[in-house]
């Protein structure tokens, strides 16, 4: 398209110029010029041509005079860009303080001025000199607001000052912001507890491409998170919860989140329903762990929806210790730890112990509990395990643990 319409533009002026020839060659026409009693004659074109020269003649006088002017200026230009490039160089490899000294030279040239700025105070911040870092960013505030609000921001976020960060990027006069100031916005709240106006911003993040896409999945997963666990009361906490997409609500951080802090404002009907759900749509350890550990009641419910479970997920050891705790709420200690040693026997480690403890505690067997809730320290740290006492530990789990297999007609049966 641009190839056309040159031609077209240089098919126009010739065919205007032939045109104007014609006619000069026609009626070449006639110029009078009176100047102090004096008069000049010429024709149309010749005056025309006397005019080009003219105008030709003071180009030449203009570059010549302007010459030493604009060799100075091109000289001053690559020192610039030298500065700057050396400037960078030293800032990479460490070489704080010559960055800083090249960096502040290089900004006296008004082309690179933010950048050579911007990269002094990161030389001036990395020697510790956070007086000087501020001056260089505050010379940026009038002609380049938005970039001295992001560097800002950068340097607050890294010194852990989220407020300071904030104040920077809302300044009017650095506003709309950049991609890169909607991220670091968006960081900020997130840092400083404001996790609900943090998750708000994705959308703009999304559309103006701030971050990767994978990275703004996960950013998306956390902040939704972190959100519901700020809710202050069940209302905010619905409302948030409603408003995430679908396939967040099946997220196990995002589930437990929801049910953890619905579980603490007395939510309980809400915090059990969500894990229920959630575990019907996908099977996750973590989210059979919290079905079990929290206190939201309904506890024949809860069991029965476990026992459900167990039948196809009968390795399962979050579900086994689910069990245990349930079993042990409901006053059921003999069923509660088989149920134990089930888990142990599928690997549950350290809160099976633990639960363990709890139980023998319950029931008086202080020997017992005190072994165990030393077995769930040591579980925790990798070391080895004491036996239990009377018996020993690997012959009291395998009698106790009862492995489910199915036959081809899916009828569970006791290994023999």
């Amino acid at each position: 398209m641009n190839l056309f319409r040159n031609i077209l533009f240089w098919l126009v002026l010739a065919l205007v110029g032939a045109l104007l020839a014609q006619l000069l060659l026609q009626d070449p026409g006639y110029v009078l010029v009176r100047y102090r009693g004096s008069d000049y004659t010429t024709t149309v074109a010749m005056g025309l041509l006397m005019l080009l020269a003219a105008a030709v003649g003071l180009w030449l006088l203009w570059k010549v005079l302007t010459l030493p002017l604009r060799t100075w200026r091109g000289m001053r230009d690559r020192q610039s860009r030298a500065r700057l490039s050396e400037g960078l160089s030293a800032l990479h490899h460490g070489q704080y303080t010559r960055a800083e000294k090249l960096l502040a030279q290089a900004a006296e040239d008004g082309n690179s001025e933010a950048i050579a700025r911007i990269a002094s105070a990161r030389a001036a911040d990395a020697r510790g000199d956070a007086v000087a870092a501020q001056q260089q960013l505050d010379a940026l505030a009038d002609r380049h607001p938005a970039s001295r609000a992001i560097a800002t921001a950068e340097l607050a976020l890294a010194q852990h000052r989220p407020t300071d960060a904030l104040g920077a990027l809302d300044t009017p006069a650095a506003q709309p912001l950049p991609p890169r100031g909607l991220a670091l916005r968006a960081e900020a709240l997130a840092v400083s507890g404001q996790a609900a106006q943090a998750y708000g911003l994705l959308g703009a993040m999304r559309q103006q491409q701030a971050l990767p896409a994978d990275r703004l999945d996960e950013l998306q997963s956390r902040w939704a998170e972190a959100s519901l666990r700020q809710a202050n009361d069940a209302n905010v906490l619905a409302e948030r919860w409603e408003s995430l997409p679908k396939p967040l609500k099946s997220e196990p951080a995002v589930v437990i989140a929801y049910a953890e802090r619905a579980a603490a404002l007395r939510w309980d009907e809400a915090s059990a329903k969500s894990l229920e759900q959630a575990l019907e749509t996908r099977w996750d350890e973590s989210l059979i762990d919290a079905y079990g550990r929290l206190s939201i009641g309904r506890l024949e419910a809860r069991r029965a929806n476990a026992e459900r479970w167990l039948q196809t997920h009968p390795s399962s050891p979050a579900l086994l210790l689910a069990m245990a705790r349930l079993s042990r709420e409901q006053n059921q200690w003999p069923q509660s730890e088989e149920y134990l040693h089930r888990a142990l026997a599928q690997g549950a480690g350290s809160e099976a112990w633990e639960e363990l403890g709890h139980g023998f505690a319950q029931n008086g067997d202080d020997t017992s509990a005190r072994l165990s809730y030393a077995n769930a320290l040591r579980a925790s740290r990798n070391e080895a395990i004491t036996e239990l006492p009377g018996r020993d530990l690997r012959q009291k789990i395998f009698d106790q643990a009862v492995t489910e297999e199915r036959d081809q007609h899916g009828v569970p049966r006791l290994r023999e």
